[in-house]
């Protein structure tokens, strides 16, 4: 209810009743005394009166009075591009604003865990939402919204061939091709820690370690795959789909069995900001799913 409708309803109680005058009711509220004269009511009951004040509530409400709750998501830097969209597409259908903070999914957990004022968390690693549900941090576990994938990313004719093998990469470590290799940080990004596994399982993760670039997120260690600095990189899919990233690189995608598998997992921060909900809803419909799978996420567990 908008605030000045809870004003005057306050003051329809606390006003002064007299004695019904050539019929009528008379109220007299703080505001009224203070300007020396009286609202009359002229042959009009309480519900009567009641009605008047309600709708003259609602006529004199200002408009920021039916603003929207505010909705601010953390989410992993992996949907940066998907999100995006996302909450365009929300905010076209209903004006509601969406605001959108990306970055790597355990410096998020570090935040929140300290009471940081976000109202959703879209974690790249469902560990970190039950980590905070086993903290008591969340109310629940939150849902699965996405599967997540890991290519291997480089710029479009550079010195290394991308494959799913990683056999053009293992010689490359050889004949001296690769100076530098780019992927998220492993003890925050779940996307790191993905490319640590993949590597592991190649058995090239000791020696490709002092060629290591680091990103803080996923994102960032895609830019650096790109950059011209490092011979590509591991990185997110979704973070590979966009036209203008493709028109420059190549990339093939990592074997599932080589990692842990990527569900991302997303909780409701906040379950009183009615807002968030509706997004969280949003969120887990056939609208979202489709963007998902547009980026390359597999939707679901």
């Amino acid at each position: 209810m908008p605030p000045n409708v809870k004003v005057l309803l306050k003051l329809v109680w606390k006003s002064k009743v007299k004695s019904p005058i050539q019929g009528g009711l008379l109220l007299e509220c703080g505001e009224c005394i203070k300007k020396g004269f009286t609202m009359r009511f002229p042959r009009l009951g309480w519900l009567s009166v009641f009605r008047f004040i309600v709708s003259l509530a609602i006529i004199t409400a200002s408009p920021s009075s039916f603003a929207m709750d505010k909705v601010t998501v953390a989410a992993a830097a992996t949907l940066r591009f998907a999100l995006a969209d996302i909450a365009k597409q929300y905010q076209d259908q209903t004006g509601q604003q969406i605001d959108l903070v990306f970055g790597s999914s355990g410096n998020f957990y570090n935040q929140i865990s300290q009471g940081a004022p976000f109202d959703l968390f879209m974690s790249a690693d469902e560990d970190y939402v039950l980590r905070l549900q086993k903290a008591g941090k969340v109310n629940n576990a939150g849902v699965v919204y996405a599967r997540g994938q890991l290519a291997f990313l480089v710029p479009k004719g550079g010195a290394v061939k991308a494959d799913s093998q990683f056999d053009d990469l293992r010689k490359a470590l050889k004949d001296g091709r690769l100076k530098h290799f780019a992927i998220a940080n492993p003890a925050v990004a779940p996307y790191g820690e993905r490319a640590q596994e993949a590597l592991e399982h190649a058995g090239l993760w000791q020696t490709i370690q002092p060629k290591l670039v680091t990103g803080e997120n996923v994102a960032q260690a895609a830019q650096f795959a790109l950059s011209g600095s490092t011979q590509g990189g591991l990185v997110a899919l979704s973070l590979v789909m966009l036209p203008d990233v493709q028109a420059r690189s190549n990339y093939a995608v990592v074997p599932e069995q080589w990692h842990k598998p990527l569900l991302q997992r997303m909780v409701l921060l906040k379950p009183e900001n009615t807002a968030a909900s509706r997004f969280y809803t949003y969120l887990q419909g056939d609208a979202a799913r489709k963007v998902l799978q547009r980026y390359g996420y597999g939707v679901g567990q």
